[in-house]
């Protein structure tokens, strides 16, 4: 019974520990964001543009291109270079980062905090739609969704040839088992 008592308690030691650390590391979010929550003004003047990375640029000039695709490691580097300009594509399964539920809403929170610290510096702008068109922020903006929107074209198409190749995972969709 004693070894029980002794049990709970440092799991609720620890269960208490992790929930600080969670709140610490929610704080420090919030912290390295914080400069980009209250600069988020000059994105709307088109004084500090967001790069788009060059294998978005080459997808939305030829999305259908498969020059250099002859091999099944071809076409998974180039996914791989989508991937890491994207994020994960729709077939990945969820990250099993093994977080904490304390872990989750810190980050939740963190964003929250974040996104209210934003809309208040991007509030003050009076006519901002008009300040973004004419300062031509909203130009490109509309640019980098198309860039990405033809990046995930691109991966779709390359994932599709992947199968039909007979290609293994990330050169095909990740559920894609080839034929031998």
């Amino acid at each position: 019974m004693k070894r029980i008592l002794i049990l709970v308690a440092t799991a609720a030691t620890l269960a208490g520990c992790n929930a600080g650390r969670s709140a610490m590391g929610g704080a420090e979010q919030v912290g390295a964001g914080f400069g980009a929550a209250v600069t988020a003004p000059l994105d709307d003047l088109n004084l500090r543009a967001q790069p788009i990375p060059m294998v978005l640029l080459q997808a939305e000039s030829n999305p259908y291109d498969l020059r250099n695709l002859t091999h099944c490691t071809t076409i998974a580097a180039e996914v791989g270079r989508l991937d890491e300009a994207l994020g994960p594509d729709t077939d990945e399964p969820p990250s099993q980062d093994g977080s904490y539920r304390s872990e989750q809403a810190a980050d939740a929170a963190a964003k929250a905090t974040l996104d209210a610290i934003r809309g208040t510096t991007t509030d003050f702008i009076p006519g901002r739609s008009w300040v973004r068109r004419l300062s031509g922020a909203e130009q490109h903006s509309r640019h980098v969704q198309s860039a990405i929107q033809a990046g995930r074209m691109r991966r779709a198409f390359l994932k599709g040839i992947g199968m039909q190749r007979n290609c293994n995972p990330p050169a095909s969709p990740s559920w894609f088992r080839p034929k031998k």
